[in-house]
Parts: C-alpha cells; structure tokens; sequence
C-alpha cells in the first residue's frame, strides 16, 4: 500500500509537470511588476468570452506541454477579457481590435511584439521565440522598414504581421511592396484585397492600376463587388462619429447613390446602426433596430439567422422579441440544421421558460456535437440544469 502510494504520489505529480501555460491570476500592474523585476517579458492572450478561435486555443493549444514549457520559462503570462473589467482599458490602450490579439510587452508596459488568431503548436512557439528576438520584434521590422529596408520578403512579412492591426502603416509597407512587382501573382491579389479598406488608401490606387493582373485570378464581377465594398467601408466609416456616437444619413445616402439603390443603401445604413448598437451595449436600439431588419428573413442565411439569433439571447430580455428570435432560430435550423444551431433554438427556449421544447433541442445539439467532432461541454451543462 505504501509502494502504491508513492507511486501515485510521483505520477500526480509528472502530471502535474506536464502542464501547459501557467497564466497569472493578477491584476495588469502586480503582472508587469512581476516581469520587470525577474527581467522577462508579458505574454498576454487577449480574447473575449464568445470568441470561438478563443476558445479552441485554450482547448487545444495551451495545454499543451511543449507550449507550456516554453511559455512558463521565459514570460509572464497573462489571459484577460478585452471586454471586462481592465480589460476594456488595455485594448484601447494596445489598440486590441480582433480576437484572440497575442501580445508581449515589456515590464515598462510597452509593446514588442504581437500576433493573432488561431495558431498551431509550432508556429506559437516559434512566434514567442521571435518576441524574445529584438532583431525579430515587430518595433524592430517597424524601424528596419522606416530605415528604408526594401526586400520584397520582408516587406510581405511585415504586412502580414499589421494587416489587421495597423492598416494605414501596413498600406505604406505594401505600397512599397507593389512598387518592385511589375506584375502580381496570386498571393499578392489576395495580401493586396485583403490590405484596400478604403478608398483613401494608396492600395486603392494600386488596385485601380492593377486591375488586368486581378482579373487574371478574378471574374469581373468579383472585382466589381469587391470595389463596391470598398467604397461602401468608406462612406460608412465617415458616416459615423464616434465621439459624439451619431450617424450622417444625409451623407451616407448621397455618398452612396452612384453605387447603391436608395432601398439597398438605407438598408445597409439600418444594418451599420444596428451592428453599433451591439457593440456600444446600447441594446434597445439594437433590438429595435434588427426585428425591423428580420420582419422577412425568408431570404437570410442559417447562419446569419443563427448569429441574431444567439444575439438576441445574450442581450435581449423582451419575451415578445425573444420569441421572435425563436422563430429565427427554428428557421437557422430549417436550412441547415448544426450542433450550433440547435443549441442556440435549446438556449432560447430555456430563456422563455419552455424546458420541454429547451431539452429537446439541447439533445439534438449534443447529438449532433458528438457526431460531428463539436465540443457540446456547454450544452451538457444546459441540459443538467433543465
């Protein structure tokens, strides 16, 4: 009994090595303290709670050993909700836009270096090791390129790393990218497409020049839609004032009128206002807003009717609206029937107050969770509560 006894013991703890990332349970300044004093730097995973790419790294890449080790030996780290508490602050502060942001900063507060998204066991390690590389920081590629650097490589690396994050200083580095390529290759239509977000941008132009390489890899139609789009971010960026929260529709409407049918630009303009709505919490013009915008859903998607849907039962409280988001729901599921769905028709039944029609569906979801490799954890706990 003894020798088993031992034995358990010395495997709890291998199992207990063999831990991925040990993230501090700290506030932002105790964390930083903390780095500065044993000279390393701050890992932080920027994420939010309805963050799916979130949630599957911490489900498949954070436990993992190799990770762990790497991480825990050389950073600080940290895991904090962008959109919670002092989280709020630090993404206005890191500029954090998309989720999950990676970040490492000094024990000053400073940023080094970044990235985002899902990223495999190799590439998350190998993306630490450049972060502790000044040579390879992103400040560095930032300085080497105001230096004058002018390598087609580097500078598509460099886009690659601020498209999402620093779209004006990533159309400069592609400007000068597309100065040295006398023609474009797929890639590039694609770093290219990905880089135009306006009109204004120096992209624009080069989008505009190259138009017979795009249409090479691209149908007309395409090019036409994705120029239309482009347009369309303009004006809706100009249209609204963030500091005073308040929409131009006289401009956005005459803006929009060489590209747009009055009925197709109100509708956007509508769609634009409710989307803001979400993300500024002001969720009674959100919810006024979009039943306007469902009164015929019949031509919406799965998924877009699934993602109001799951919308309005994080948000909404109104037992009339909600039904009408039920409705939606059943229709999500009508054209496409998935574990995502089907849990969000169980969660919002649960919120009416039909537990019938709620384990039904929270049945059929983790059914189809099972058959399908989707992770069901949150449905279980549902239907343990009904």
């Amino acid at each position: 009994m003894k020798k088993l006894a031992i034995f358990s013991s010395l495997f709890i703890g291998a199992l207990a090595l063999a831990q991925g990332i040990k993230f501090e349970d700290s506030n932002f300044a105790t964390i930083l303290a903390k780095a500065k004093k044993e000279n390393k730097l701050v890992f932080v995973d920027a994420y939010a709670s309805w963050c799916a790419p979130c949630k599957l790294m911490v489900k498949n890449i954070f436990p993992l050993q190799t990770v762990g080790d790497y991480y825990n030996s050389h950073f600080i780290n940290a895991k904090i909700d962008m959109e919670k508490g002092e989280g709020i602050g630090l993404a206005k502060k890191y500029n954090v836009k998309l989720l999950p942001t990676y970040l490492f900063i000094d024990g000053n507060g400073e940023e080094v270096h970044r990235t985002l998204g899902y990223v495999e066991e190799k590439d998350f390690i190998q993306f630490a090791k450049d972060a502790r590389d000044p040579n390879k920081r992103l400040v560095s590629l930032k300085q080497q390129f105001e230096n004058g650097e002018k390598d087609p490589e580097f500078l598509k690396n460099l886009a690659g790393l601020t498209l999402y994050t620093d779209a004006a200083f990533t159309g400069r580095v592609l400007e000068r990218y597309f100065k040295s390529k006398p023609s474009l290759d797929q890639e590039d239509v694609q770093m290219l497409l990905a880089g135009t977000q306006s009109t204004e941008s120096p992209l624009y132009k080069i989008f505009q020049e190259k138009k017979a390489d795009i249409l090479k890899l691209l149908p007309e139609e395409k090019y036409k839609m994705i120029d239309k789009n482009i347009k369309l971010t303009t004006v809706l960026k100009k249209s609204y004032n963030a500091d005073s929260k308040k929409w131009d529709d006289a401009y956005f409407l005459k803006e929009t009128q060489s590209f747009l049918s009055k009925e197709e630009a109100e509708k956007i303009l509508k769609r634009a206002k409710s989307n803001r709505a979400l993300k500024d919490k002001d969720i009674a013009t959100y919810e006024k807003l979009t039943l306007d915008l469902y009164k015929d859903y019949s031509a919406a998607s799965s998924d877009e009717l699934n993602s109001v849907a799951w919308n309005f039962f994080e948000n909404v409280n109104n037992k009339p609206s909600l039904e009408k988001a039920v409705a939606w729901a059943q229709e999500s599921v009508k054209k496409n029937e998935s574990y995502a769905n089907t849990d969000t028709l169980a969660n919002l039944y649960n919120k009416i107050g039909d537990k019938k029609n709620a384990k039904i569906w929270a049945e059929k979801s983790i059914q189809l969770a099972k058959s399908t490799g989707g992770d069901s954890s949150n449905t279980e706990k549902l239907l343990q509560s009904l």
